[in-house]
This record gives structure tokens, sequence and C-alpha cells, in this order.
């Protein structure tokens, strides 16, 4: 049996103010639209639905049989319909973004806090993963978008990548170690203990390609998950740590390596998939990445 949901729903208005007129004013239709609605139901239901007199209407015991199964049904209709009203002015709605930790303490931290003051009622969730694996977060459908990176060898052609910040990566060290005012090529660094992050990272990835772009192969001395970590153990004199120069401060007491080799400037990207449109909430912070020339700093 096809009954259309438009018949439930004036059965429902009905049923509740137990008067065709006021049902009709609310459902902004005419009063013998209503009764040619109750009558098709009832028709197809094979059964009556309303006592009707000249005075009132009441719901037989079938029609209030059926009105049990109904109303939670329309309330959660309209209960959706409220949220996807809420959700498109930002007044409920969530926002799950997947990116690394660094980039979500060292960039994307600030902009956590403006859009919760502007859009409080909506939940911001963070996936923190490498950014290798934050594009797969994005392939599988389980984030709106990602914060990486770039360049990330991982996104394919059905994403769209959109540059937000620029940075440039350098070495650091103890100064007992390398000399603040010296020169140093590559293949000097390379002899050095190496610390760097994992492989499963684009920022490992791309200190490799850098290496062999000069034919130099290196074996790193720690790999780590955490560019805190290399800066700490920097500091301690363990080995030259490659990291984000955002990500280093005056306090840490380490020189930035001269390098006689360019290092070429890489970017924070926006990373969407091209076939899931964004939600309101989504749309709006990105944006605010977008539009925002943001400045990078430590925390």
């Amino acid at each position: 049996m096809k009954i259309s949901f438009d018949l439930y729903k004036v059965f429902y208005v009905v049923g509740k103010e137990l008067n065709f007129s006021k049902a009709a004013s609310k459902l902004y239709i005419s009063q013998s639209a209503v009764s040619q609605s109750i009558r098709h139901l009832e028709e197809q239901l094979g059964m009556a639905l309303f006592n009707r007199t000249t005075k009132q209407v009441s719901l037989t015991p079938d029609g209030e049989a059926l009105m049990a199964h109904i109303e939670p049904a329309v309330n959660m209709i309209l209960s959706g319909e409220q949220l996807m009203q809420e959700s498109k002015t930002l007044k409920r709605g969530q926002l799950h973004i997947a990116a690394s930790d660094t980039i979500c303490r060292y960039y994307l931290l600030d902009f956590f806090n403006r859009y919760h003051h502007a859009y409080p009622g909506v939940e911001i969730k963070v996936t923190n993963r490498t950014s290798v694996q934050c594009v797969e977060l994005l392939h599988q459908g389980n984030v709106d978008f990602v914060v990486t990176n770039l360049p990330n060898d991982h996104i394919s052609k059905d994403m769209i990548v959109k540059k937000t910040h620029a940075f440039r990566d350098v070495f650091v060290a103890n100064s007992t170690r390398l000399n603040r005012q010296q020169i140093y090529n590559l293949r000097q660094l390379a002899e050095e203990p190496i610390l760097m992050l994992t492989k499963q990272t684009s920022t490992s990835e791309f200190l490799y390609h850098l290496f062999d772009t000069q034919d130099i192969s290196i074996t790193p001395s720690v790999e780590l998950g955490s560019i805190d970590l290399l800066v700490d153990m920097a500091k301690i004199d363990l080995g030259i740590a490659f990291v984000p120069e955002f990500c280093i401060t005056p306090e840490d007491n380490l020189i930035i390596v001269n390098t006689a080799e360019n290092i070429p400037t890489r970017h924070i990207g926006l990373v969407t998939h091209r076939n899931r449109p964004l939600s309101t909430a989504a749309e709006r912070f990105a944006t605010m990445l977008l539009n925002t020339d943001a400045t990078l700093k430590s925390v």
C-alpha cells in the first residue's frame, strides 16, 4: 500500500486540532481540500478515522491507533526540518576537520576560537592524524575537509586543493653543534644525526625528496610523530631537526641553519572532495580560512 505522506500530514494536523477549519489554516490549504484528503485516506485504509458531527470532530478508535504511530513519525520529520533550518543559519550543526597536531596547534587554533565565538551552536570536531592519513579520511567521507601541508602526494584527482598560507622549513640545531654564521650544504648536513618526523607525514616525504634532488641518501637518527619532540631533542643536542620555521621560538635557543641549497616554500592547503558539497557550517569555516591573511605563530 502506497499512501502519500501529505495525506498522513493532513490527518496528523486534523487529529491534533480536532477542527477542520483550524487544520486548513495551519496547513495553508482550503477546508474542502482538508476534507477531501481525509476522505481519500480513509478510502485507501478502508476505515473511518474521525467521528464527524455538526458541533465537533473526534478520532475513532482506529484513528487513535493510527495517530499513535503517525505522531512520532511526523514529529521526527518536523524536528529534522527544524534542524536543517538551524544548520543553515548556523544556530546548530557540526564541523568535522582532519588535520595534523602541528597544523591544529600553530595554525587552526585561532580560527577555532573565532569560529566558536561567532557560531557557538556549531559543534567543532577535529580528527588528529598525519597529513597523509587525513587525506584518506577525506577519501572515505569521514570528514568535511582536510587542512594539510602541501605538497601532499596522496591527494587524488577527485579532490580540490586551495592554498591558504605559505611557510618555509628549516634545519635547527644546538649552537654547540653547528655555527650560526656558517653556510652548510645538504651533503654536510646529511653527515649529522637527522631528527625527523615519521615516514607517513608530508614533512618527511618533503625532506626525503629534498635530499633526493641532490642525490643524497639519508638515514634518520630519530623518527617521531611530534614536531615539538623533535625541537626538544635538538635542544639537548641529539641531532639536527627539520621542522616548519613557525614551530621555533627565540626561547628554544636553537640556531636556524643557513643552507647553500634553496629549500622550496611550502603551503598549508584546504582540501575538499569534488563530489561532496560542504555543509553550511563547513563552508563558513572554509571561507574564514581562505579569506584571512593569518600569520603562523608559536604558542
